[in-house]
């Protein structure tokens, strides 16, 4: 099939909460690699299999380097991608071995032993939000008052921010991830946040703290600017993403009152429940893109040099030669291999610290608040269908 012959945009309603949009699900069983067109008018593919999905993802074929590729959500929903400028630092948009190099140090400085600490972190900062919760009324909105500040108080913890300078600038960072930001907009977000991290990196050259920051400094051989990058997508990336996921599962565990019986009675299951919501709900929503540098079989189709490929991490989650029934919530599912981290030398390099956040989160919510459920019906509980990623803007419940 020629792109030119069947040009769409990409799906983007849902007919339920958790679930994604239902073309999607068309898409992957008669058209697994379909055309796309992007909001500038130049035509493209969308992949939603599995399989297609990881061989985009671990094939050298394909680059994330940003001049070989377009936003996978601003050029589909928006008026332009964001300004994905050749940073030093910024190695998301680096193909090996440049990214190789940057990934490096990352993987260094969140060690088993960092991650030890981290987590006995995590678990108190847990445990204050609950106590600061728990008022007589028992009555709070998830989102704002547990979801949202944990995994902004670790990512502050690693990057030696203030938690009150955080507040200051989060407002620009949801403003950043919204598809309905234009590029302007988009590029004023990222300027702003780049001078605020530079301004992290500063104190951290007169006085390294005992952080993932401070250790970075101290290895030495990077630049303001690179250390600047690298602090700028784990910022943005480091608590958005596990935000969503700790409201959104803690929604899904409320509405599944069986799985959540099962999750009380067997701690043990708590492991491939935070794999399953992974899954299930795989809140980057509209996937992510990577540029062909040659002419690429793939699916049955030529990719042409130069043409992007989105990868729709949803669609491929709930792909059914890889889940049995995928559209069923099942905490006992081996879910283990799933994309909601991605593939290849892209998958994240935090993503074993998001799990360590939910799973502390989830942990701590349903131990300590042996009664949680939900304040208002599940269908009033609304969604957040203009950010990158999936989510909920509020979770009232009561306990």
């Amino acid at each position: 099939m020629s792109a030119e012959q069947c040009p769409m945009r990409i799906p983007v309603k849902r007919d339920g909460v958790f679930d994604p949009p239902p073309e999607l699900a068309e898409l992957r069983t008669h058209t697994p690699v379909a055309p796309l067109t992007y909001a500038d008018g130049h035509v493209g593919w969308i992949v939603t299999s599995y399989r297609l999905a990881r061989e985009v993802l671990q094939d050298p074929r394909f680059s994330s380097r940003p001049e070989l590729r377009h936003s996978a959500v601003h050029e589909v929903l928006g008026d332009g991608s964001p300004p994905e400028e050749d940073v030093p630092g910024m190695f998301v948009g680096m193909d090996p071995p440049e990214h190789t190099r940057y990934r490096k140090l990352l993987t260094g400085e969140l060690s088993v032993r960092r991650m030890r600490q981290l987590e006995e972190r995590i678990e108190a900062t847990a445990h204050r939000l609950i106590d600061e919760l728990s008022t007589p009324a028992r009555r709070a909105d998830l989102v704002p008052e547990f979801a949202a500040p944990l995994p902004s108080l670790v990512i502050c913890d690693l990057l030696g921010i203030p938690y009150p300078e955080w507040e200051r600038i989060r407002p620009v960072s949801e403003h950043m991830l919204r598809t309905d930001s234009t590029a302007d907009q988009v590029k004023e977000c990222y300027r702003a946040i780049f001078e605020f991290l530079g301004e992290a990196v500063e104190r951290q050259r007169k006085q390294p703290q005992d952080d993932l920051l401070g250790g970075l400094v101290q290895v030495g051989g990077l630049s303001d600017v690179e250390l600047t990058s690298i602090a700028f997508q784990l910022f943005t990336a480091g608590h958005e993403t596990t935000a969503n996921m700790l409201s959104l599962g803690t929604f899904t565990l409320l509405t599944h009152p069986g799985q959540l019986a099962a999750l009380k009675a067997d701690p043990a299951l708590l492991h491939g429940a935070v794999e399953e919501l992974l899954r299930y709900l795989t809140v980057i929503q509209f996937g992510i893109s990577r540029g062909a540098r040659e002419d690429v079989e793939l699916g049955g189709v030529t990719v042409k040099a130069g043409q992007t490929v989105t990868i729709s991490l949803p669609a491929a989650n709930r792909d059914p030669e890889r889940f049995a029934d995928p559209d069923v919530f099942d905490i006992r599912r081996p879910a283990a291999g799933n994309l909601a981290f991605g593939f290849g030398v892209h998958q994240c390099v935090a993503q074993q610290l998001a799990r360590a956040e939910m799973r502390i989160g989830y942990r701590a919510l349903f131990d300590r608040l042996p009664g949680l459920a939900l304040a208002v019906p599940a269908d009033r509980v609304e969604t957040r269908t203009t950010e990158i990623v999936y989510g909920i803007k509020s979770l009232p419940v009561t306990w």
